[in-house]
C-alpha cells in the first residue's frame, strides 16, 4: 500500500486523469488513482482499459506548425507526456492527422501507469465527495460523471455551477468576417452590463436570403442523438436553431434573427428582413459566437449553410455548434488559476468536465493539474504556463479568459476546443513572405498560425527551464 501522507489521489481513469497520474508520479510524488471501470459502467465506455477511446480513434492535425491541436501535441510531448508516447506508439494512417488503435493506446498506457511504481490503482466507484482526509485531489472524471459524484459537486458549487447539456453556437475568428458588409450596434443601441451599445456584429439578410438559409437548416444533415443522450429533452433556452426554423417560416425572425432595433449603416435605407447576430466570446476579442445557432447539424452542412450569412461567406469557425450531453463546471467562476476549487483548495479539477472539448485538450488539462498538484505535494510554487503557449491560452480560456454576458443572456462559459484565437494576438504580426513580398490572403492568413506557433514554442521551451529543468534535461 502507498503510504498516505503525502499522496495525491486522481479520481477518474480517462485520458485527463491517467495524464495527471503520470505526470504526478514523474514528478516523484506517490498517487492513488481511482476508476470505477468495471465495477461501474458509463453509458459509452464498452471496456476498463485506461484511456479508453469512446468516440473517435483521431487527435486531430499533428501539424505543430499550422494547426492549434498540432502544437498542443508538440507541447505535450516537450513536457513528457504519457498519453502522447502512447498515441504516437499505436498510430495508424490518417493523413495529416494523428488517429491510434484505440485497442492499443489504451493497453498502452494501461500498462505504464499499472507498471509505475508510484502508482496505486484501485478499482470502484466514488459515491460522494473524495474523503476530508485527501489533502490533495484531483477529480478527472469527464462528461460521463457519475450521478453520486455530480450531485455532491453540484451540492458543493451551487445549482447553477454544474451544467449537464452543452448548448454550443458557432464561434467565429473574428478577422474572418466581412465588415463591409456587417457591422457593430446593440439592439436599440442598448448598453448592457459591460457593454457599450456596439457590443453585437449584425449580419443583414433579404427576404430571399432568409428563405433559403430556413430551407437549407431543415433540409441539412444533422447529428442523432446518442442513446444515452435521448432522455435528455430539450428546453427552450436551447432549442437547435433548425428545430426553431422547423416551428415555422417565420419564427427564426422573431426570435434570435429578428430585425428590430438596428440600422445597417452600410445600406442605411433598406432594412434588412432578417438579421443574424454575433456576440464577442473571449476578453481578447478574437472570437465571436453567432448568437442562437447552437445546433444539431453535421459539421460539414454548419460550414456550408452558415457560410451563405451575408458578412461570413469566409468564415473560419475556431469551433462548429453542438448539442449533447455534458458535464462541465462553471469553472472561471469556479476555479482558480491552478484549477483548485475556490471554496475547497484541496479539490483541483481537470479534463473535459473542466470546460475543454476534444481528447488532447482533455489530457492537457490533465497534465498541467497533475504538475500543479506535485508542486503541492513538493509545496512548491509552479508559475502558469506563458499565455502564447497552447496549453497556457487553453487554461486561460478554462479560468477566465472569456466574456461575461452583456445583456440578460444565458451564462457565457462554454467548452471549447483549443485554437489560434484563444491565443494573444501577436505584437508584429508578419507582413512580407521570405521572398520579400507582400502577404495577403490565405498566405497572411498561414504567416500568422505559424508565427503564433513559434512563438508558443520558444515561450514554452523558456518556462520549462524555468519550472521544471528535469523536464528539459530528458527533453
Amino acid at each position: 500500500m502507498i503510504d498516505p501522507s503525502n499522496t495525491v489521489h486522481v479520481v477518474g481513469g480517462g485520458l485527463a486523469g491517467s495524464e495527471a497520474a503520470w505526470q504526478i508520479a514523474q514528478a516523484g510524488i506517490r498517487v492513488v488513482l481511482y476508476e470505477m471501470r468495471p465495477l461501474r459502467m458509463t453509458e459509452a465506455h464498452r471496456t476498463e482499459g485506461l484511456a479508453e477511446l469512446v468516440c473517435s480513434n483521431s487527435f486531430r492535425s499533428d501539424d505543430a506548425a499550422n494547426n492549434a491541436v498540432g502544437l498542443l501535441h508538440a507541447e505535450m510531448r516537450k513536457l513528457g507526456s504519457l498519453v502522447m508516447r502512447a498515441a504516437d506508439a499505436n498510430q495508424v494512417p490518417a493523413g495529416g492527422a494523428l488517429a491510434v488503435d484505440r485497442d492499443g493506446f489504451s493497453a498502452a498506457v494501461s500498462e505504464a501507469l499499472a507498471e509505475h511504481p508510484l502508482i496505486e490503482l484501485q478499482r470502484g466507484e466514488l459515491d460522494g465527495l473524495p474523503p476530508a482526509d485527501w489533502a490533495n485531489v484531483v477529480i478527472a472524471t469527464g462528461p460521463l460523471t457519475s450521478a453520486p459524484l455530480a450531485s455532491a459537486i453540484q451540492a458543493l458549487t451551487g445549482e447553477d455551477a454544474l451544467a449537464f447539456f452543452d448548448a454550443i453556437a458557432p464561434i467565429v475568428h473574428r478577422d474572418s468576417i466581412d465588415m463591409s458588409v456587417a457591422w457593430f450596434q446593440s439592439r436599440y443601441d442598448k448598453v448592457g452590463p459591460g457593454g457599450n451599445g456596439a457590443d453585437y456584429i449584425n449580419c443583414p439578410m433579404t427576404r430571399e436570403q432568409y428563405d433559403g438559409f430556413v430551407a437549407a437548416l431543415i433540409a441539412g444533415d444533422k447529428v442523432d442523438f446518442k442513446d444515452w443522450e435521448t432522455s435528455t429533452p430539450y428546453f427552450d433556452g436551447c432549442l437547435p436553431i433548425e428545430v426553431m426554423a422547423e416551428r415555422g417560416r417565420e419564427t427564426l425572425r422573431f426570435g434570435p434573427m429578428k430585425p428590430v432595433g438596428l440600422t445597417n449603416p452600410n445600406d442605411p435605407t433598406v432594412k434588412p428582413y432578417a438579421i443574424v447576430q454575433l456576440r464577442q466570446d473571449n476578453k481578447l476579442g478574437t472570437l465571436y459566437n453567432l448568437v442562437g445557432f447552437q445546433t444539431k447539424l453535421k459539421h460539414g452542412a454548419q460550414s456550408r449553410i452558415f457560410r451563405t450569412i451575408p458578412g461570413l461567406e469566409n468564415a473560419e469557425f475556431a469551433r462548429l455548434g453542438g448539442l449533447h450531453r455534458n458535464t462541465f463546471l462553471n469553472s472561471p467562476k469556479l476555479l482558480d488559476l491552478q484549477l483548485r476549487l475556490r471554496t475547497e483548495p484541496r479539490l483541483r479539477f481537470a479534463g473535459q468536465m473542466t470546460g475543454c472539448e476534444g481528447y488532447v485538450e482533455s489530457a492537457s488539462i490533465g497534465l498541467i493539474a497533475g504538475l500543479y498538484a506535485a508542486a503541492d505535494a513538493r509545496q512548491a510554487a509552479l508559475a502558469p504556463p506563458p499565455g502564447t503557449t497552447a496549453l497556457g491560452a487553453l487554461l486561460g480560456h478554462i479560468t477566465g479568459g472569456h466574456i461575461e454576458t452583456i445583456d440578460a443572456g444565458p451564462r457565457s462559459f462554454q467548452p471549447m476546443n483549443v485554437n489560434f484565437g484563444l491565443f494573444p494576438p501577436l505584437a508584429a504580426p508578419p507582413t512580407h513572405g521570405a521572398d520579400g513580398k507582400k502577404l495577403r490572403g490565405p498566405d497572411k492568413t498561414v504567416a500568422k498560425k505559424q508565427a503564433l506557433s513559434a512563438r508558443a514554442l520558444a515561450d514554452l521551451d523558456g518556462w520549462i527551464a524555468a519550472n521544471l529543468p528535469s523536464a528539459a534535461a530528458a527533453a
